[in-house]
């Protein structure tokens, strides 16, 4: 899962960073409002933190920025403003949630994971895809109730695969999702090809049918 953290106080960017880190999720940050406006024109993102206050803008009008652009990526907002007003007015701009400072990291956490059980899996823990099913909480994937041994970025990698079920994923796409590091030092298409292959193998051995299929010149799609 790739998180984007738009936060200017270097204090709470680095806290967040660092415990969404141990959480196992890939995580991008923007100090400023032209940088987030950036990220977001640029990347997709599992969820977006987003503070209200920023150099150079309001982050309430990088949220309208992203909906504006039909961007679906989940966001919320964290903010020293705590009045219903400012959730309102947050709220109806098209967050997802909204967090007022100070906040505990294991509450923003949940909120994180709540957001994206809702994105992806209907509100459960759970996401069934054919034979295969991803459980959230744990980031295990299970074939014919046995979890598939998968290193980070092969779990990121299937589980993208599922939540675009039956559609062409570009190499691009999947290089921007996977990639531990700054967006902009994605890296080659053979490093896709080689987690995809490592992948469709570990699934291969554990008896499941072939669901990940090579889409000459434009990328990957997972049917059943």
């Amino acid at each position: 899962m790739k998180l984007l953290v738009i936060e200017d106080e270097r204090s709470l960017l680095t806290s967040i960073v660092q415990y969404f880190n141990q959480e196992k999720f890939l995580c991008e940050t923007a100090g400023s409002y032209e940088e987030g406006v950036r990220k977001i024109e640029d990347f997709r993102y599992d969820c977006i933190i987003l503070d209200i206050n920023l150099p150079g803008g309001s982050g309430l009008q990088l949220l309208k920025h992203l909906r504006l652009n039909k961007s679906r990526d989940g966001v919320i907002i964290i903010s020293a403003r705590d009045s219903l007003d400012d959730k309102i007015d947050g709220l109806d701009l098209g967050a997802d949630d909204y967090l007022t400072k100070p906040f505990h990291l294991s509450e923003l956490n949940a909120r994180v994971r709540a957001l994206i059980r809702r994105k992806y899996a209907e509100g459960a823990s759970v996401l069934q895809v054919g034979p295969l099913k991803a459980d959230l909480p744990s980031r295990t994937i299970i074939y014919a109730d046995q979890p598939i041994p998968l290193s980070k970025n092969e779990y990121d990698l299937l589980l993208f695969l599922m939540t675009n079920k039956n559609r062409v994923v570009s190499r691009q796409a999947i290089a921007e999702h996977i990639h531990d590091g700054p967006s902009e030092q994605i890296p080659s298409s053979d490093f896709v090809y080689s987690h995809i292959k490592n992948l469709k193998r570990k699934l291969k051995e554990k008896g499941c049918q072939e669901i990940i299929h090579t889409v000459y010149g434009l990328g990957y799609k997972l049917s059943t």
